[in-house]
């Protein structure tokens, strides 16, 4: 077999594998297979790239980013609805329609979308935008795993609408990630959608995991229909995923199919608003036609917004991974959006504090984007005579270390330096590069070291042994072998890395070289005062009262000396052979592909350079990566020098 053969072959199987997956919700082929198949299909293509087509599988993966996205005029207008909110209005729209079947329908909460396929395959997508001219998006569509690129057997020219949604599922675990990584959190599946999909750079849209529901074709040439049921049905046989719909002739039985929407709306994988009221008969459509707004043949019945009365039963403290208190409210379960809901989460302390929310209070819950419990407000009428107002903890619940707000932000974070809720934190951080840059001690294996007891705290990364880690799942002799030797040879690291590596709060890699500089080794710094600490370069005082905080901590004095007594170097020497840098002042922006931001300052002040935030007349070299914005400018405005990393690259050789 030929590799024009093996390639229409391997795209044939992977197509079949990811329209069961994705769309039946039936999987027939393991992860692995698909992946192992996957790639040897992108061998195939990158030895013979002549044979690459946009409905390859390999295209999924997220292409070169753009720099903006070109207007689309859409062939067929993308209308809105209009919306209903009562019974007796949705009976005003049917009278005037008069009697003829109607298709019902859940209105997916997401991003309207119109696919253009040529000869079977998807050539562009665009958003909604006004309805007229939307945004051209096709790249990132391409990475939807349930969006078809190519079809069999379809019309010469085919144009779709779809929406374009976030699972409840991904978004759960797309917001964990963020709050780990403290990134801010996604209001609703929405909104997370509406970002992912207008990313630049496709890659980010292939990681967020979107899916798309087809509901409409907009034109078909050389097609013709009678019915809407029967456009899905087609749209099926074409291997889209279709909207959920059922037929009905009353308006009882409209409204009924309505109601039971509502009720089940939990039993969707994707946010609805509201269910869609459709003519059926597409030649009835023609003739009622559509005003200057929206079409005369349908409307979206918008649920009321489900609010309930409950009371709470206490307020309880979460540490997350970050180290940072969440306040959540205990309620008594109280039905809301089809599931039963038992807390509520109170964000942070100014949001319990502008709301005096007690416990014993009475109050009203909602579902934010039919999904996340929320209190809307406390009916002080209904409150206990002897309820007090809540006082956010002083230490945290996990390990009675010092509780501090974040400065200019609303977090209380703990200041634990061995705080078990943020241990697998803690040690990520201590190993990665930035830190003691132990290479194989990442995340996966952090876990995997906890979960087995071996380790508690980043101390204890120093007392494993070679037969410890070999009898683990995933290690062997030789990889249990060179995790110790990096391990070790991490110990002379020094007084930087180690700063770096500890997490002290508002101590980064710049500060941490401050400090190594100004006090030379750990113990002349824990004998530092504020006064001292805050005359370093680079330390402001509360920056230095943060720093002496965690010093005086037993939980940061017991790592110390677990560090020391497994002989790790706590001093600093200063490589002073190369300054080439030296007196010259450089501004990042911008992405950087060959470094971390942090990674790139530490090279600059290695080499007698300094690292600053923002460009002024004093600033030396501004390095730019993808993406630069006002700093830019200011650079460009003020004849500054701005350098790529490949310059950089040139200048640290």
């Amino acid at each position: 077999m030929d590799a024009k053969e093996r390639i229409a072959q391997l795209r044939q199987i992977l197509d079949e594998a990811s329209y069961k997956y994705y769309v039946l919700d039936a999987p027939d082929m393991e992860d692995y297979t698909y992946d192992m198949l996957l790639r040897e299909l992108e061998e195939l293509e990158n030895a013979n790239p002549e044979l690459i087509t946009p409905d390859s599988p390999t295209r999924r993966v997220g292409g070169k980013a753009v720099s903006a996205f070109a207007p689309v005029t859409h062939q067929v207008p993308l209308e809105s609805l209009q919306d209903v909110f009562s019974r007796e209005e949705l009976e005003a729209f049917l009278s005037r329609v008069g009697e003829t079947e109607f298709d019902v329908e859940p209105k997916i909460d997401g991003l309207s979308v119109a696919l253009r396929y040529e000869n079977g395959v998807f050539v562009q997508g665009a958003t909604r935008g006004d309805g007229a001219v939307g945004e051209d998006v096709t790249e990132n569509l391409r990475t939807i795993r349930s969006l078809p690129l190519r079809l069999d057997n379809a019309p010469e020219q085919l144009v779709v609408r779809g929406e374009v949604y976030m699972s409840k599922k991904v978004f759960r675990e797309l917001n964990a990630q963020r709050e780990q990584d403290e990134k801010p959190l996604f209001a609703n599946p929405r909104n997370a959608a509406a970002g992912s999909l207008r990313q630049l750079d496709p890659k980010i849209c292939a990681e967020r995991r979107l899916d798309i529901i087809v509901f409409n074709i907009q034109s078909a040439a050389g097609r013709s229909f009678e019915r809407h049921s029967e456009t899905l049905e087609y749209l099926s046989s074409l291997r889209f995923r279709t909207v959920p719909h059922a037929e009905f002739m009353t308006i009882g039985e409209c409204w009924e199919r309505i109601q039971d929407i509502g009720e089940n709306r939990d039993q969707f994988d994707y946010d609805i608003d509201g269910a869609v009221v459709k003519v059926n008969s597409l030649e009835l459509r023609r003739t009622l036609g559509s005003t200057a707004k929206a079409p005369r043949w349908a409307v979206a019945f918008k649920y009321p917004p489900e609010i309930r009365e409950t009371r709470v039963t206490d307020i309880v403290i979460q540490v997350g991974r970050t180290g940072v208190l969440t306040p959540k409210a205990v309620l008594e379960g109280v039905r809301l959006a089809g599931t039963t809901v038992t807390n509520a989460t109170l964000h942070n302390q100014d949001f319990i504090a502008q709301r005096d929310i007690r416990v014993g209070d009475t109050v009203l819950v909602r579902k934010a984007g039919e999904i996340i419990p929320e209190i809307l407000s406390v009916d002080l009428d209904k409150r206990p005579a002897d309820s007090v107002p809540y006082e956010f903890p002083r230490v945290c619940p996990e390990c009675g270390a010092p509780v501090v707000r974040d400065p200019g932000g609303a977090a209380m974070r703990c200041q634990g330096a061995e705080c078990p809720a943020q241990r697998l934190r803690h040690i990520v951080h201590f190993a990665s590069r930035a830190g003691m840059d132990i290479e194989g001690l990442g995340t996966a294996v952090a876990q995997l070291l906890i979960d087995n007891g071996l380790i508690r705290n980043a101390g204890d990364i120093y007392a494993l042994r070679q037969p410890d880690l070999a009898s683990l799942p995933g290690f062997g002799k030789k990889s249990a072998e060179n995790l110790v030797t990096a391990i070790d040879q991490s110990r002379s690291n020094g007084l930087v890395k180690l700063l770096s590596a500890l997490g002290i709060p508002q101590v980064g890699q710049s500060a941490a070289r401050s400090l190594a500089r100004a006090f030379g080794s750990m113990d002349a710094l824990e004998r530092a005062g504020e006064e001292e600490l805050s005359a370093v370069e680079d330390i402001g005082p509360v920056t230095a009262a943060s720093i002496r905080m965690w010093l005086c901590s037993q939980q940061a004095k017991h790592l110390l000396e677990t560090l020391r007594e497994a002989g790790v170097d706590m001093t600093y020497s200063e490589d002073t052979s190369d300054r080439r840098f030296a007196g010259k002042t450089f501004v990042l922006t911008g992405t950087l592909t060959r470094y971390t931001r942090d990674e790139a300052a530490a090279v600059i002040e290695k080499l007698g350079g300094k690292s600053a935030s923002s460009v002024s007349k004093k600033t030396s070299y501004v390095l730019a990566g993808e993406n630069a914005g006002s700093k830019l400018t200011k650079a460009q405005s003020l004849g500054i020098p701005v350098i790529t990393e490949e310059e950089f690259e040139e200048m640290i050789k």
